[in-house]
């Protein structure tokens, strides 16, 4: 798959909006996930990243989903993102 890019992340909760993952893994590069819309394996969009914030090296994501979607926290995420 072109341009998708698997994000390494883990969830840790909700805030009043929005759902926060911790990436495992970051580079540079993935900043440019910012504002896009987030997919999950079966390349459904499950919601867009609002902010990523945080350290540098293992930033937290804020996602805000599609429908009031529920994680579980045990759960094993896989979430991409289209990078172009």
């Amino acid at each position: 798959m072109k341009n998708w890019t698997k994000l390494d992340l883990f969830y840790i909760g909700q805030s009043k909006k929005h759902q926060i993952f911790r990436a495992k893994k970051w580079s540079r590069d993935l900043e440019k996930i910012l504002k896009k819309p987030i997919y999950d394996e079966n390349y459904d969009q499950i919601g867009q990243v609002k902010d990523i914030f945080g350290p540098i090296e293992r930033p937290f994501i804020s996602i805000k989903t599609i429908s009031n979607q529920e994680f579980d926290s045990n759960a094993i995420l896989n979430l991409y993102a289209k990078i172009t």
